[in-house]
């Protein structure tokens, strides 16, 4: 017992003289020498094939090559062998560089997988940047040097969503690092700064989806829109009650009423070609907070459905990323912004409101309100901007999640065209989608009541297709496509994406939005801004 008693207290007397010694360092060494110890690699490694040994890549081999062939020999006698994902952080192989984080990228030449509908060549860079900066991130690594792994854009999205924290609610002393990020060994920076700004913007939906709901109410949400879009030179109008009110948005009202927060509309325009071209609508679920109103959601996990505006969010987030990228096409969003609470104002289950166009819309289950809140708006912005297509972007059936999961957002689409842009969109960015029906099957589900036109729920158990139906009814002739991200865009509980974090939320399928609209702006990427 005396000889442990010794031990423990030899060492809590060589950690103190261990903390002791690091302090003295810092304090005695120059400020350049912090910077350089805090400095950290991400390099990429592919995996054995046939008779193909394990191999770095273009830029790894460069850089085994300054220290001398230390690298190579180091990863020869760990277990590393390049399979994806797979890392170790080795120190002290070079002076410049603190950590160096070898990344298994598997195969090399992987390409479109046809099958997967994924290019698994990109995906394998965004996991293996994102695993190596996550991991010297968590070695306290200040800056952090990406190898592009073929793939410049590719790597920074990884590595930037990687390193993200939502921290806004932690002690300063608490909060987790976030390096800053460069490209390593490679001239291709206008792509490493493309995948920069795709991954910002998939960070902010985060940020505006994680923040508590009473950091994020509707005029929160409205404030922080403007924050983020007006200095990238859009115009953002927030229409308060009165304005909601003599323009007759009755269905979104209807909802909002059940709350004390007030709704608010937003209405943004970003303008990157000719004002006479007609712009891409997109329109975005905003319920801040659903808790299901008098058809109470259950108590356990209630908090997540404060992620019931990621719609609204992602749309936010795709636009910035469009301005900042410099996308000649215009765009014009409108988002809804309410609560959805139980009140003695609050719809009831069974009420009956008329829409802009002239259909009686039966709202049988308030939990179910998110098409009931997108309605008004949908047909006003269709009014009010004459679009080219509408997208609309929500988190409404709980039937796809279980449907499909979190693999992939559901496309509603009236147009083949449409959905094969977003799906080309999904196989590029990593976040897929999947089409799921809307046939005239489901609008009789939701059309079958002789005392109303529509039912915001319909009869049986396709709630997702239902959900579809619904908002069918309010695109009378426009090109549109509905995205329901409840499987993707919320909290991350089970096939977690190694750059995202588990039980968080995924600010999903930001980038592919982004893809897409850079499809539709760049067609023939004759345009200076598609280079």
């Amino acid at each position: 017992m005396a000889f442990r008693a010794m031990q423990a207290i030899r060492f809590v007397i060589n950690r103190k003289q261990n903390i002791l010694r690091t302090k003295l360092i810092r304090r005695y060494i120059s400020s350049d020498d912090q910077h350089k110890f805090a400095k950290g690699l991400v390099i990429g490694l592919y995996e054995k094939e046939d008779d193909r040994p394990i191999k770095l890549t273009e830029s790894g081999e460069n850089f085994d090559k300054k220290v001398e062939g230390q690298l190579m020999q180091l990863i020869k006698d760990s277990d590393l062998k390049g399979t994806l994902g797979s890392g170790t952080v080795f120190s002290n192989v070079d002076s410049e560089y603190r950590s160096v984080a070898v990344v298994g990228l598997g195969r090399e030449g992987a390409g479109f997988n046809e099958l997967e509908m994924l290019d698994e060549g990109m995906e394998n860079v965004r996991t293996a940047a994102g695993v190596g900066a996550r991991k010297l991130q968590m070695q306290g690594c200040i800056e952090v040097y990406v190898d592009s792994m073929d793939y410049p854009e590719q790597a920074a999205e990884g590595s930037a969503l990687a390193v993200y924290r939502y921290q806004d609610n932690k002690k300063k002393n608490e909060k987790t690092n976030v390096p800053k990020l460069e490209l390593y060994d490679s001239s291709e920076t206008d792509a490493w700064t493309r995948g920069i700004f795709k991954a910002d913007a998939q960070n902010l939906a985060r940020r505006l989806t994680d923040a508590p709901s009473n950091q994020m109410t509707p005029t929160m949400f409205a404030q922080a829109t403007v924050d983020a879009l007006c200095p990238c030179g859009m115009t953002v109008e927030i229409r308060a009650m009165d304005w909601i009110q003599q323009n007759h948005l009755n269905s979104f009202l209807y909802i909002a009423k059940g709350s004390c927060e007030p709704p608010v509309l937003l209405e943004i325009n970003y303008c990157g070609t000719s004002p006479e071209d007609k712009p891409i609508l997109l329109l975005g679920k905003g319920i801040t907070f659903n808790s299901g109103g008098i058809s109470l959601r259950q108590r356990d996990g209630m908090d997540q459905y404060r992620g019931s505006m990621a719609g609204a969010a992602v749309v936010v987030a795709a636009i910035r990323a469009a301005a900042t990228l410099s996308l000649p096409i215009n765009i014009a969003a409108v988002i809804p912004l309410c609560e959805n609470m139980p009140s003695g104002m609050s719809c009831k289950p069974g009420d009956v409101i008329t829409c802009l166009n002239g259909k009686m819309l039966a709202i049988e289950q308030t939990n179910k309100a998110g098409v009931v809140v997108m309605a008004d708006p949908l047909l006003y912005a269709q009014k009010a901007y004459k679009p080219r297509l509408v997208v609309d972007v929500a988190t409404l059936g709980n039937g796809v999640k279980k449907g499909i999961g979190s693999g992939a957002a559901a496309v509603f689409s009236n147009s083949h065209y449409l959905w094969k842009q977003l799906q080309k969109a999904g196989s590029i960015t990593g976040d897929r989608v999947w089409r799921m029906p809307l046939w005239k099957y489901y609008q009789k589900q939701v059309k079958n009541s002789i005392s109303y036109d529509i039912s915001n729920t319909g009869t049986g158990l396709a709630s997702s297709c239902q959900a579809a139906a619904v908002l069918n009814e309010f695109v009378p002739t426009t090109d549109w496509a509905h995205l329901d991200i409840r499987g993707v865009g919320m909290l991350t509980k089970e096939g977690n994406i190694p750059y995202l974090l588990r039980n968080r939320m995924t600010g999903r399928p930001t980038r592919t939005l982004i893809q897409f609209l850079y499809q539709m702006a760049c067609p023939d990427q004759s345009h200076k801004s598609c280079k």
